[in-house]
């Protein structure tokens, strides 16, 4: 196993990227702000937060009764880890305010021991990590401490890094191995990972022990939850679990013994997450194996095209191999985040770049279409074929919105997208082994430094429409390091060349282009081809089957009613037709559309009193538009669909 990876700090990347920056920019400019309002329910017409309203009650500054649900606390936790993030690239007086103020409540809304939950304290203060399997308790301090420690990085302020190490210092006492310790381990996995970047950043020991203990300890034994629910009578916060499974919070087996991703998608990945990252502090080779076979049975089964993962809208959780259906399905947003968390640890341990194929395939996908252009309305639920008509509430579809909304009830996904979006940057880059590996061609500076000297390289990229990326690196001396460079999968004739129209040659490892021996100043373009092409499913996925999708590189696109009309089951592609490409810049910000011709079953013949006949079809020609599937439902509301009918 590779011993270590550097992370470059986020302050050292400056992202100027064309289809990127908007994006990073609406959290700043919009998505903060906006949140912030909901989370004070100032907004008029949008479901109430309760956020800061809770707080205040558990620190005694307001009259009234917690509300809303049982983790609500996230939400706000996961808006000062967005702003901490917005801050260390764009400092702002007035946010770093807000943020100072609102972790100053957080404070006062501790508990004297370091206890720190509002449900709890409002509610039931008795009931303190006695419903593991429902209460959130852990993994509401699980995004505390991840938000705590992106405001040390991003500000150098620790006010929340003390509340969070009081409340670490808590669990730590309460829970272990000990005989007069509590065996649990959390219903919703997120503090695992949590306590490791604790301990990176604080060097205590026992943060990192505990994270170890709580991945050691699932599934070992009798069940934990099914236990701890005897006790409690059956007592259920949430009704779904009333016949509860535990392959759902992945407690059904121990970790190093599970080799098929089940139950819900979030728990799973942020779980996978915290392995990986275990793994790697412990050097601990069976469990990064357990990671990649878990790894390899998502993305060669149960992963969809988009990037989405957990298929069944009920108890949002995976389900069985090749079980993808389009139009019910759930790929929470959080659960792409999820995976391209588990990915990024993963690309970095193994330095294979076959995992960060599959995290750009995410950011470019089902993660940026969970937020709509304008930052003001999100999906929690992104599905690959809509009819708005067969949406309907208490139904099998009802979790399908067929427009983005303009918050949840349970919000976990919308401020997440802005954490997501506002770091970026980790994504770009990291240092091993005396290596700079670049994974995504996004346009940006990275400053950063091989064998202690300090390094600069700038991306000018073209991507996503063009496979080029031209490429300069600033060496302070003579570089005796190596530069990595990914080779994407779908990158045909990759090539570097200087501007002299001469090759650099390199070395080919586990996808990336290995450099060495560059002067104090190298600039290169790479190269490669990426033309649109027609992508089939493996014939096992039901749905799928004898239908295709159009890619370009890794973005995935859809067929919009909007442009094609409505009816979009009875349309077919024509794959021995060429793929046309046409940017259209006042088109979603300046996007390349795809056009392939088809035919269309006409309805002409068929009367609406006639719901079955022995009709011979007829079909005519059509010329069909695609549009990037993150984009869609940003226009008309409408049909869409992803996978098309392939015209034999």
């Amino acid at each position: 196993m590779n011993r270590e990876y550097n992370e470059i700090p986020l302050k050292s990347t400056v992202i100027t990227d064309k289809f990127w920056k908007d994006s990073i920019d609406l959290v700043s400019s919009v998505i903060i702000p906006y949140q912030w309002k909901i989370l004070n329910d100032s907004i008029e017409g949008v479901e109430p937060s309760h956020c800061i309203h809770n707080l205040k009650v558990a620190a005694g500054e307001a009259e009234g009764s917690f509300m809303g649900a049982v983790f609500q606390d996230t939400d706000v936790a996961k808006w000062l880890e967005a702003a901490a993030y917005s801050l260390e690239t764009n400092p702002d007086e007035e946010l770093e305010k807000q943020a100072d103020e609102t972790i100053e409540l957080i404070g006062r809304a501790q508990q004297a021991d370091g206890y720190l939950d509002t449900y709890y304290t409002i509610m039931e203060p008795e009931g303190r990590f006695t419903n593991l399997q429902e209460g959130h308790e852990l993994y509401i301090a699980g995004h505390m401490i991840e938000a705590a420690v992106a405001y040390y990085q991003a500000t150098g302020k620790d006010r929340f890094l003390q509340i969070v190490c009081k409340l670490a210092d808590l669990l730590c006492d309460y829970f272990g191995p000990g005989e007069d310790q509590c065996h649990g381990y959390p219903g919703h996995q997120e503090i695992e990972l949590a306590l490791v970047k604790l301990y990176r950043i604080t060097g205590k020991s026992q943060y990192l022990e505990l994270a170890k203990y709580f991945i050691e300890e699932r599934g070992q034994g009798e069940n934990y939850f099914l236990r701890e629910v005897q006790k409690r009578g059956g007592k259920q916060i949430f009704p779904e679990f009333a016949s509860y499974d535990p392959s759902y919070s992945q407690s059904h087996l121990p970790v190093r013994e599970q080799t098929t991703a089940e139950g819900h998608a979030v728990r799973a990945v942020y779980m996978y997450s915290a392995m990986a990252d275990l793994a790697l502090e412990y050097k601990d080779e069976t469990l990064l194996s357990a990671c990649k076979t878990l790894w390899n049975n998502i993305v060669e089964k149960r992963i969809y095209i988009t990037g989405g993962i957990g298929s069944s809208g009920i108890l949002e959780r995976f389900t069985t191999d090749y079980d993808l259906p389009n139009d019910r399905n759930y790929s929470e947003t959080c659960a792409s985040i999820g995976m391209a968390m588990f990915g990024n640890r993963m690309a970095r341990i193994t330095r294979d770049a076959s995992y960060v194929d599959v995290v750009e395939r995410e950011l470019y996908n089902n993660i940026l279409a969970g937020i709509a252009m304008d930052g003001k309305s999100f999906f929690y639920v992104n599905p690959l074929e809509v009819w708005p008509d067969n949406c309907i509430s208490r139904t099998s579809m009802e979790h399908v919105k067929p427009v983005r909304q303009t918050w949840f009830g349970v919000a976990c996904c919308p401020p997440n997208i802005a954490r997501t979006l506002a770091s970026l940057g980790q994504y770009l880059c990291f240092e091993a082994e005396d290596k700079t590996f670049v994974n995504l061609y996004i346009s940006s500076t990275i400053k950063t430094c091989c064998k202690g000297k300090s390094m600069v390289i700038k991306l000018e990229s073209s991507m996503p429409w063009k496979g080029e990326c031209s490429i300069e690196i600033t060496y302070d001396g003579e570089m005796d390091g190596e530069a990595a460079f990914r080779i994407p999968a779908y990158a045909g004739d990759f090539t570097l060349m200087r501007e002299d129209g001469t090759e650099v040659e390199f070395q080919i490892e586990k996808g990336y282009a290995l450099l060495s021996g560059l002067g104090t100043n190298e600039r290169f373009t790479a190269q490669w081809s990426m033309e649109p092409v027609f992508v089939r499913a493996n014939p096992k996925v039901r749905a799928d089957a004898g239908k295709v999708a159009l890619m370009k590189g890794p973005v995935l696109y859809c067929l919009e009613e909007i442009d094609n009309g409505n009816n979009l089951s009875a349309v077919f592609a024509d794959t021995k037709k060429k793929i046309e490409e046409s940017w259209e810049p006042e088109l979603l910000g300046g996007v390349l559309t795809l056009g392939i011709s088809g035919k269309r079953l006409s309805e002409e013949s068929w009367e609406d009193n006639h719901l079955y006949g022995v009709k011979q079809p007829e079909l005519r020609d059509v010329e069909l538009k695609a549009v990037p599937y993150a984009r869609w439902c940003n226009r008309t509301p409408g049909e869409m669909t992803v996978w098309v009918k392939e015209l034999f």
